[in-house]
């Protein structure tokens, strides 16, 4: 297949191309490389692809819609990833815009992409976060999500709802992934996991929200990237149970879907820096503060849809994965 990928300098969008490169198809590779963190970083998950014979790379901006559109027209992709977006719930708290641009203008761009030159199915990343002021878990897609506490997951929602809209018009094949905290190597500077070990390695003090009462269903990026891979095979396809009367919100009389994917694990935010000490061989010095606006203190995934459908199996053990981390945090920066 030729597989269009958006951020793939990203960290999950950089193991996505790795793998599908691998089992023989050809990725057209997306990405800005903003400086919302680390540009070398970037640059050096994009180096383990780039020489690969089926690897095409474009340098743009998915809010560039002339640009987007002549890619398309171009390399004429069978299958769409979008993992492209302005991440990060706190920092939507600053730069508001940034949100729109990328996450609505962009993804909106996307669509008519796969609209115009007839992709058969795409695959966007959506977030835990949608799930907001919701309490009841382990949070389900079936779950009514109508109350999102920062823009970063009223934008994900928003991408929801734009693509049930071309799945419902253009009978486009849609499918959303609601991604949970992934972590493990070559992952995000902004994450808690990279945030910590750097302050711990450097003997700096570690900032622990909510007092330590986070509970986090943490995803390891090769659990994510085989979900990624088994839901891009497998194409949306309509509800032919759906009714209006009693609407399921993860599913369609359109061909749309939309699953959690997690570890269907929630551990304990002072357990995962626990574990991290141990592997480090170093204790960490806390700054415990309150929650901070837009976050919310637990997710848990219920992704008993995703088993069903495509058999997907979260194996990583948190313990390993935060090891297999610090082992390639410790290599990449010769610590």
């Amino acid at each position: 297949m030729k597989v269009l990928i958006t951020g793939s300098a990203g960290f999950i969008g950089s193991a996505l191309s790795l793998r599908l490169l691998e089992r023989g198809d050809t990725v057209i590779g997306i990405d800005n490389l903003n400086d919302y963190y680390d540009v070398n970083l970037k640059k050096a998950r994009l180096a383990r692809t780039l020489d690969h014979k089926n690897y095409i790379e474009a340098r743009i901006n998915l809010e560039d819609r002339e640009a987007i559109a002549a890619l398309f027209k171009k390399h004429k992709p069978n299958r769409v990833v979008n993992l492209a977006a302005q991440a990060g719930v706190r920092y939507s708290l600053i730069n508001p815009h940034s949100y729109v641009d990328t996450n609505l203008v962009g993804f909106v761009n996307i669509l008519e992409g796969c609209r115009h030159n007839d992709v058969e199915h795409l695959v966007y990343a959506s977030s835990s976060s949608v799930y907001g002021a919701n309490t009841n878990m382990p949070f389900s897609v079936h779950d009514n999500v109508d109350h999102p506490v920062s823009l970063y997951a009223a934008s994900k929602k928003a991408n929801e709802l734009m693509a049930h809209t071309y799945s419902h018009l253009y009978q486009l094949p849609t499918t959303g992934l609601r991604f949970f905290t992934v972590y493990g190597p070559w992952g995000r500077p902004d994450m808690a996991l990279f945030m910590f070990t750097k302050n711990i390695l450097e003997g700096k003090p570690i900032d622990v929200f909510n007092h330590g009462n986070h509970r986090r269903d943490f995803t390891y990026i090769d659990d994510i990237v085989e979900g990624v891979i088994r839901t891009l095979d497998n194409i949306a396809a309509p509800n032919p149970d759906w009714s209006g009367d009693n609407p399921d919100s993860a599913t369609s009389y359109a061909p749309y879907k939309l699953y959690n994917i997690g570890n269907n694990n929630t551990v304990e935010l002072m357990r995962y820096i626990e574990i991290l000490e141990e592997c480090l061989g170093k204790k960490a010095e806390k700054n415990m503060l309150p929650l901070q606006p837009g976050d919310v203190p637990a997710t848990y995934a219920n992704v008993d849809d995703l088993v069903k459908d495509v058999d997907y199996k979260p194996t990583m053990k948190v313990e390993e994965g935060i090891k297999n981390f610090v082992e390639w945090y410790k290599d990449y920066f010769k610590v």
